[in-house]
């Protein structure tokens, strides 16, 4: 069909009317015998299902494996499927994608070439290294099925917002579900970020980028971290402002973890709220290190978090050194000291 002036189609051919005519025309075949077809065929006859072959000619044919009828597992039909063969190729690792939720019999029912190699392109395309796409199916085998033309939608809203190439290939890594994802959530869960934390665009961006899977996950947890941080350990918000910019996995920790360290860092350790503020990366550390820091220092008088006061150690300096660094330059000792130590609690 030919462009109209105003924009539609024309459903009028453009066909010269000789074409036209010749297509009218009914098309027969000639009347051919049998004798005459199979001399093109270098004079051999078809053969026929029924015509009986020698013990020679029998050993000879080759029967392909069938396909299993029925499996627990994706390794029984590898042999047999050449979309499967190439995904392992790729580095899929198929024990764990049959895990996943109707994963299996997903993959058994694509085509490598018709429907694969046009998301592992536009994959690449996206940022994706080679060496990386083998672990992201694993992940997200489900992106296989997804329709092209929605997951360069969701590229191009992504790019929309000011999202750099190289900070949308670092989002889709990280967070390998990320573009199953419409639009509108994405949007929506962009707002809700940048409404409930009071950020923002540039720090709502940089907020996700860092932790991709905030657009992923459930809101839920979020929401519960953000009740706790404010009603249960007494942060303001716009010290909760600070302390999420900075550390985004409080977000997502466990509500028992995050108080348990909170109760610790402040209660026992007498760290003040707005100390916690300035040093939010402490709640990622692991409760047990903290302990057996501080109760080291408090066994050599050092336990100093006052930064007016002298010899001050700040939690940063607590929670992030190696033990050797921490032992020589924080505490004043030796690696021994503080092993001999540990043994005493």
């Amino acid at each position: 069909p030919h462009s109209a002036k105003d924009g539609s189609f024309s459903s009028e051919s453009n066909l010269p009317s000789p074409v036209k005519q010749e297509q009218a025309k009914a098309e027969t075949l000639p009347d051919l015998n049998a004798e005459i077809l199979y001399e093109d065929w270098d004079d051999i006859p078809p053969s026929s299902a029924l015509e009986e072959i020698s013990e020679e000619e029998a050993v000879q044919i080759i029967a392909e494996p069938l396909l299993p009828l029925q499996s627990s597992t994706l390794r029984d039909y590898v042999d047999h499927s050449e979309t499967l063969a190439k995904l392992v190729h790729l580095g899929v690792d198929l024990s764990q994608v049959e895990k996943r939720q109707k994963a299996g019999q997903l993959l058994l029912t694509l085509d490598f070439e018709k429907d694969i190699r046009k998301i592992l392109l536009f994959l690449k395309d996206v940022g994706v290294e080679d060496n990386q796409l083998g672990s992201f199916l694993t992940k997200n085998p489900y992106i296989l099925a997804e329709d092209l033309e929605a997951l360069e939608t969701r590229v191009a809203y992504l790019k929309s917002k000011k999202f750099g190439k190289a900070e949308i290939a670092q989002m889709v890594s990280r967070a390998p579900y990320l573009l199953l994802f419409s639009v509108e959530r994405l949007d929506n869960r962009l707002g809700f970020f940048k409404n409930e934390l009071g950020l923002s665009v540039k720090k709502t961006k940089d907020l996700v980028i860092r932790l991709p899977r905030l657009l992923t996950g459930k809101l839920e947890p979020v929401k519960e971290n953000l009740q706790v941080c404010q009603i249960e350990l007494g942060f303001q918000p716009n010290e909760i402002q600070q302390i999420v910019y900075r550390t985004p996995k409080i977000l997502t920790a466990s509500k028992k973890k995050l108080k348990q360290t909170f109760d610790y860092l402040h209660n026992i350790m007498g760290i003040p709220h707005h100390m916690l503020t300035r040093f939010p990366q402490v709640f990622n550390s692991k409760l047990l290190r903290i302990k057996e820091r501080h109760m080291f220092l408090m066994f050599l008088g050092r336990a100093q978090y006052d930064p007016a006061q002298p010899s001050y150690i700040s939690l940063d300096q607590l929670v992030s050194l190696p033990d050797e660094v921490f032992c020589t330059e924080i505490a004043k000792a030796s690696m021994q000291d503080f092993e001999k130590f540990l043994k005493t609690l």
